[in-house]
């Protein structure tokens, strides 16, 4: 005979699906309840934290799977929006570096023993989630090995278009909400293929599921390859990283608009990376994490050069509150309990240890798509809310870069720069143009949330109400 508690708990779930709140499975139990997480080991008692984590099929053909984290909102979730987020890489995983150490409501501790609660977490703003992506990128996995030498950004983006579709009829309740897309890094790319996909599969409503897109917003972004590599090169040189001589030597010898860069060029850029190897590129002005077993910063810059580009895309934690804090989070979550709790590597199909960043994907991914310039024009056009943020202090995606394919699209611009602040201090400079702000924050380095956390939430709050950077 069945507990008052458990007749209660059937009884309100019978509810929620009659009323359409959420989708439900024969038995009238909410499809989305064994992906909840009642506590993780280590995590604080309060406050109270609702999560799912769990597995969503993007190919069930080749197998494919997709491990997300997702927590709602802290307040009111039935009337916030909806948010994605995709770290960048390619190869590093937004479970280890956006949820757990930037903008997710539950961050590993330093010393990799539990959680502390992240009082500037983005989710008091929106319904947060958090995807893996692509496969073999952390829990993410696919039954044909195969997948894992042919990913490159149009793979990557019908993934997680799959993912998304697949994943909402799960958590019904958040298929009419609005919906934007946020990321860093080569998100730069993931993000705005990922919305340029949504828009267009909106179009056909007797083929897709209607998705409720309203925007995106990303960070620090890889766009156009001769764009940032000349912002990183001008970076370098004026923040007094590398010696004129070298600067000249750099503008003499390399055209970045060539796909394949000349074996001269990738000499004298050698050069510009070995200066760099001596500090933190992704925040130039913080202490670099200098522990051997710190996989991340022992990155040789040299290494697959050749690859146009493929140098430096192992984005790692940068030096922040603690510049060897992805030590910690490989920690934690390679611990059995952990896994068994966020019902990660359940079919035991990801092998060997968790790591935040999967150098094989970096090292095979097909990189085949040198700008999305065209898709921001596209979806420009189409009226879409679009922010681009920049931490300044970040060297590996600098601002400079930035603002000269931003600047290059020639848009109508609506207010010059300003500056924004918060708690009566400069927070950063802002410029909006039509349908386009661009904003930088001042003194943050690759991962703004991570270096900035109350200005990060200033940022994504101002965003998602499309409201101006507080002047």
């Amino acid at each position: 005979m069945a507990s008052p508690a458990t007749t209660l708990v059937t009884t309100l779930f019978s509810l929620l699906c009659l009323i359409q709140i959420q989708s439900c499975s024969a038995e009238g139990a909410p499809l989305q309840e064994p992906d909840r997480v009642l506590s993780l080991p280590g995590q604080p008692q309060s406050p109270p934290v609702s999560q799912f984590s769990g597995y969503i099929t993007a190919s069930e053909e080749s197998g494919r799977a997709l491990f997300y984290w997702f927590f709602e909102a802290q307040a009111h979730p039935s009337k916030r929006p909806l948010l994605l987020w995709l770290n960048g890489g390619p190869g590093c995983s937004s479970i280890g570096y956006g949820a757990a150490v930037e903008l997710g409501p539950l961050r590993v501790k330093r010393d990799g023993t539990g959680l502390e609660f992240n009082k500037y977490a983005w989710n008091k703003e929106a319904n947060l989630l958090f995807l893996e992506s692509p496969v073999g990128v952390g829990f993410s996995y696919t039954n044909i090995s195969s997948d894992l030498t042919n990913l490159e950004d149009g793979f990557v983006a019908n993934d997680a278009y799959s993912f998304l579709v697949n994943w909402l009829k799960r958590f019904r309740q958040y298929q009419d909400h609005d919906f934007y897309i946020a990321g860093e890094s080569y998100g730069g790319h993931y993000v705005p293929q990922l919305a340029e996909l949504v828009y267009e599969r909106n179009k056909e409503k007797n083929k897709y599921p209607y998705i409720n897109l309203k925007g995106f917003i990303v960070g620090n972004p890889e766009t156009d390859d001769y764009y940032d590599m000349k912002g990183l090169v001008d970076y370098a040189w004026s923040h007094t990283i590398i010696s004129d001589q070298v600067y000249r030597l750099v503008k003499k010898v390399c055209n970045f608009k060539l796909f394949n860069l000349t074996d001269e060029c990738n000499d004298v850029m050698n050069i510009v990376y070995e200066e760099y190897h001596k500090i933190d590129i992704y925040n130039i002005y913080a202490p670099k994490c200098n522990t051997a077993e710190n996989t991340s910063s022992n990155v040789d810059y040299t290494n697959n050069f050749q690859v146009k580009k493929n140098f430096a895309r192992r984005i790692r934690i940068p030096a922040g509150y603690d510049p060897c804090f992805s030590n910690y989070v490989e920690e934690y979550f390679n611990r059995v309990d952990v896994q068994r709790l966020i019902h990660a590597n359940v079919t035991g199909r990801t092998k060997g240890r968790w790591k935040v960043c999967n150098d094989s994907i970096l090292n095979t991914y097909n990189f085949n798509v040198s700008s999305v310039l065209p898709i921001y024009s596209k979806l420009i056009n189409a009226g879409l809310r679009i922010w681009v943020y920049s931490g300044d202090a970040d060297g590996r995606v600098p601002v400079i870069g930035s603002r000269y394919w931003v600047e290059s699209l020639d848009l109508p611009l609506k207010t010059q720069w300003h500056t924004w602040y918060h708690n009566k201090q400069v927070g950063g400079r802002f410029v909006e143009y039509q349908s386009l702000t661009m904003v930088t924050v001042r003194g943050a380095g690759h991962l703004v949330p991570l270096n900035k956390p109350m200005e990060s939430l200033v940022l994504i709050n101002s965003f998602l109400r499309g409201h101006t950077m507080p002047k």
